[in-house]
C-alpha cells in the first residue's frame, strides 16, 4: 500500500510543479534575456540524454565508423538541418540504426 501512496503522491507533486510554471509563466513577463535562455533549454537536455548514448559504448569514446549509433545519429542530426521535420527526422534515426545493426552485428 506504501509503495501505492508514494507514487500517487510523486505523481500530484510532479503535475503541481508542472502546472505551476504553466500558470506562472501566463501571469508573468519574463526579461528577453531569460526569454532567450530558457529556448535554449530543451537542445540543450536533449544533446545531454542523446549524445552519450551516440559516442559511448562500454565508457569509452567511440568514434569510429563500427558505431552504429554514432552512424544513425548522424543521419538523424543531418535529416533534421535539412528538412526540420521530427518525424522524418526520428524515422532517419531509426531505420539507420536498425539497418546498421541488421547488416553489420
Amino acid at each position: 500500500m506504501s509503495i501505492w501512496l508514494t507514487m500517487v503522491l510523486a505523481g500530484i507533486i510532479t503535475f503541481v510543479i508542472r502546472v505551476s510554471f504553466v500558470l506562472l509563466f501566463g501571469k508573468i513577463r519574463v526579461s528577453t534575456r531569460l526569454n532567450q535562455a530558457l529556448n535554449l533549454v530543451p537542445p540543450a537536455v536533449f544533446s545531454a540524454i542523446i549524445f552519450p548514448d551516440m559516442f559511448l559504448q562500454n565508457n569509452q569514446l567511440a568514434i569510429h565508423l563500427n558505431n552504429g549509433r554514432m552512424i544513425a545519429g548522424m543521419l538523424a542530426i543531418l535529416v533534421a538541418w535539412r528538412t526540420r521535420n521530427i518525424v522524418l527526422t526520428v524515422l532517419t534515426g531509426m531505420i539507420g540504426l536498425t539497418l546498421f545493426q541488421m547488416l553489420f552485428n
